[in-house]
């Protein structure tokens, strides 16, 4: 069942789109019904807490703070 204040949210701005875009929010709002859940529940990868040694996490940080952090704008 829906908010009936969710829904008059919605329906509002949906009316001040584009039909194209309309049709955009219908697929997504399509995409989100069908898709399933994937991945494993936390509580099954705690086996794994501790195995990474404290001196790889330091350097899978740094790598991720130095290379993950930048844009570059002329890439695309």
């Amino acid at each position: 069942m829906m908010n009936p204040t969710l829904e008059t949210e919605i329906r509002e701005q949906l009316s001040q789109l584009p039909l194209e875009q309309q049709r955009q929010v219908l697929e997504f709002a399509r995409a989100l019904v069908t898709a399933r859940v994937r991945g494993v529940p936390g509580h099954a990868l705690l086996q794994f807490a501790g195995l990474v040694e404290t001196d790889d996490l330091a350097l899978m940080k740094q790598a991720i703070e130095e290379d993950c952090e930048q844009v570059h704008p002329n890439e695309w």
